[in-house]
């Protein structure tokens, strides 16, 4: 393994065990860290919070640190206060908002003409088996009428900044995260985390990304958006070098059974950005300190 990613944290892997299908579990994912001289990963799940999974995790693989985190999608009750507050008791240190049940990302993922041909994620397909046997999967927004955040917001940014967890922003929109990111600003949240800046629905111009920063977020860039095609690399390095080392992570969003393992991905994550003359001191900035320093 390249020693551009020793020592390094991949804060953002769908591992196993888990609702949809995954290439690795846990126990497998820190055998591998530990092979390649990396230093721990975060557990993301859509529907469950996996602090406890880190926790085990840990104690069989005392030299990697994993964590644990939660997602605020229907299945902990949304925008739910007393979910944050236990995966904060429990030791989650992130804390994503809204990803596949977001209001905005099921505008994006489901077409208006439902005979149009799309291919969908898993999730959307778990979704729509839901629908079809008359379970509720409601979507969730920030935002109220009046464009303001919903109460209960205030309350769950409280908890994250008592519990020193990190906001992440998961799959909401721009406006949602403006606000979002202000309001956590505003009530001493510390760590915070744009979620994967250059993914298609996600997706924020360089302007945006500084606004976020000077607001004391830092951005994320995933290997599978450009590994996988959905933006061009180019793109990808344009962003990083214009927001700077200083605040950008660099994860892998992997754990899809026909995509390459977490750290295969790190690795040519790093190597790429190498090769593009990105330096090796930016490079462990982002995938190294900066991480570290947002779980710590």
């Amino acid at each position: 393994m390249s020693s551009l990613i020793q020592g390094a944290y991949d804060l953002h892997i769908h591992s196993a065990p888990d609702v949809l299908p995954r290439k690795a579990d846990d126990l497998e994912l820190a055998q591998r860290f530990l092979k390649a001289g990396m230093a721990g990963f975060a557990i993301k799940s859509h529907y469950f919070c996996t602090a406890e999974r880190a926790e085990l995790v840990n104690k069989v693989y005392p030299q990697i640190h994993a964590v644990g985190a939660v997602t605020l999608n229907f299945s902990v009750g949304g925008l739910n206060p007393a979910a944050v507050e236990l995966a904060g008791r429990a030791g989650a240190k992130i804390v994503w908002f809204p990803t596949c049940d977001s209001q905005y990302e099921q505008q994006h993922v489901f077409p208006e003409n439902p005979d149009k041909a799309v291919k969908l994620p898993f999730w959307a397909n778990i979704i729509i088996q839901m629908r079809e046997e008359n379970i509720s999967c409601p979507t969730i927004a920030l935002l109220r009428e009046d464009g303001k955040l919903k109460n209960e917001i205030w309350d769950i940014l409280d908890i994250i900044a008592k519990w020193d967890m990190v906001l992440a922003t998961g799959h909401i929109s721009h406006e949602e995260t403006f606000a979002l990111i202000s309001a956590g600003k505003e009530r001493g949240v510390k760590k915070m985390v744009v979620t994967h800046v250059d993914f298609p629905s996600t997706f924020y111009g360089i302007e945006q990304q500084l606004e976020l920063t000077a607001m004391g977020a830092y951005m994320e860039h995933c290997f599978t958006t450009y590994g996988t095609g959905k933006v061009d690399f180019s793109v990808t390095l344009e962003q990083i070098r214009a927001v700077g080392a200083d605040r950008v992570i660099c994860s892998t969003d992997l754990g899809q059974r026909a995509n390459v393992y977490p750290d295969e991905g790190m690795e040519q994550f790093a190597q790429t950005l190498l090769e593009a003359e990105v330096s090796e001191a930016d490079i462990r900035k982002m995938f190294v300190t900066n991480p570290k320093n947002l779980i710590s």
